[in-house]
């Protein structure tokens, strides 16, 4: 058999294709693709289902209050972005790249079904002029997303701006954000390819490749692709339509390890967020009634109450939705760079607390599914996060307010000072000082209210 005629075969362009006789090289071609679409999903799903159940291992949460205010949440701030156009520039390039991510993969549909029915270009004939027009739509697309990637590789890398080399990102989160743009660019620059060899082939009238009129980027690299045989352009064709559909399903299954989880996450964290406004703190119920029953002892329970706990030494004693947010954190660093701590040299990362809070859910994560349940490692966010840190918080809600996906670090940092404060007794001397003086003056200082109120009668 000629080296044209095999590679034909291969591609499932032979006549006989045509003719409605299915070759055994195209079955087998089509129950591969089937096989890699299946697994992908499977390990995708999986993969979800694990980040799933670590989310719920927090504690629950009810978070379906005001559902108006919730899809203005998801739309304004998921959808379109609304906190990152603070600063257009970046948030325009962004939003390029996230729109490439979202509408040019619309094509995937076509690619998947052709691939399971051994198709070509299978809604040409059912969309026309319009299709062309979407492949072209795409093509400007992808030929943005390529210039915008390699101009935020050069931003990281190059440039190197002050929150992408704090050493918060050192080792893998650097090298997970590289790794993701290099992934785009080689998608995008297959898209072009495929489309270039494909026009290339439609322009030599060979078979199974109907004309779809010009593509407007590719359609000017085709004529320079006249050189190649047109078994060699098929040859290059398929290559990268397989290449360009595997990488897809390789780059679905790399999300749930990466920071790029957030492409999914920030709907769904968008749609949970607080609508409280920024800075009102959550007391807690049980110091409340503790307090209310020493002033109204009727009050209190006859039957004694549960031990209580106070704050969080680990993920269990947060919220699911402080675990949510861990997972949908991006890590892109602007929290960090507004708290004034960690500008002012304190040991304080907002973006460092996410990610130890990811990290120790995954891990915990990793523990139950090991052993069937948790099994006490030792450890728990306070191997992570340390108390210093912890301490330089001013709780200003810098952080809250500049995160573009509606995380909120304080929640968290809260939690774990409430439980070195009171499960621990752990407070720098001038914090006790000032408690015993709410507790026994009502007020952070050390005079009484009546002391407090002379200045009056001195004005009389």
């Amino acid at each position: 058999m000629k080296t044209c005629d095999l590679i034909l075969v291969t591609c499932g362009k032979k006549n006989n294709y045509l003719s409605g006789t299915i070759s055994n090289m195209q079955i087998i071609q089509q129950i591969l693709f089937v096989a890699a679409t299946a697994i992908a999903i499977w390990l995708f799903a999986k993969n979800i289902g694990i980040i799933r159940r670590n989310i719920f291992l927090g504690k629950a949460e009810d978070l379906s209050d005001n559902p108006a205010k919730r899809w203005r949440n998801l739309i304004l701030l998921a959808f379109g972005q609304k906190k990152m156009f603070r600063n257009p520039l970046v948030a325009v390039m962004h939003f390029i790249i996230y729109a490439g991510f979202i509408i040019i993969n619309v094509e995937v549909l076509e690619i998947v079904l052709d691939g399971m029915l051994g198709t070509h270009r299978l809604f040409l004939p059912y969309l026309g002029s319009l299709y062309t027009f979407l492949i072209n739509f795409f093509e400007i697309l992808a030929a943005a997303v390529l210039l915008v990637c390699i101009i935020f590789l050069a931003r990281r890398n190059i440039i190197k701006l002050k929150r992408f080399v704090s050493k918060d990102l050192n080792g893998w989160p650097r090298s997970d954000a590289n790794y993701i743009l290099f992934t785009e660019i080689i998608l995008m620059t297959l898209f072009l390819t495929m489309n270039s060899s494909d026009r290339a082939l439609q322009l030599k009238g060979a078979a199974h490749y109907a004309d779809t009129g010009n593509f407007i980027l590719s359609g000017m690299i085709a004529p320079l692709l006249n050189g190649f045989s047109e078994s060699s352009l098929t040859g290059i064709e398929r290559t990268c339509w397989w290449l360009h559909i595997l990488g897809i399903f390789a780059f679905l299954n790399y999300l749930p390890y990466s920071k790029h989880l957030h492409i999914l996450l920030a709907f769904p964290n968008a749609w949970y967020a607080r609508l409280e406004p920024i800075g009102e703190m959550h007391n807690m119920e049980s110091v409340q009634n503790e307090v209310k029953y020493m002033m109204q002892p009727e009050l209190a329970p006859t039957e004694q109450a549960a031990t209580m706990k106070f704050g969080a030494k680990d993920v269990f004693d947060l919220s699911w939705k402080n675990l949510l947010d861990a997972y949908s954190c991006t890590e892109c660093g602007r929290c960090s760079t507004a708290c004034p701590a960690n500008q002012t040299g304190k040991l304080l990362s907002p973006r460092k607390i996410m990610m130890d809070t990811r990290d120790r859910l995954e891990a915990v994560g990793k523990n139950i599914r090991t052993n069937g349940e948790f099994k006490d490692d030792g450890k728990n966010l306070f191997s992570h996060i340390t108390v210093e840190e912890l301490r330089a918080c001013t709780t200003c809600n810098a952080c809250v307010q500049e995160c573009p996906v509606s995380i909120s670090p304080l929640e968290i940092i809260l939690e774990l000072r409430r439980s070195l404060i009171m499960e621990d007794s752990n407070a720098p001397q001038e914090w006790n000082v000032m408690f015993g003086n709410i507790e026994n003056n009502f007020a952070p200082w050390k005079f009484s209210p009546d002391d407090r109120d002379k200045w009056v009668e001195e004005m009389a």
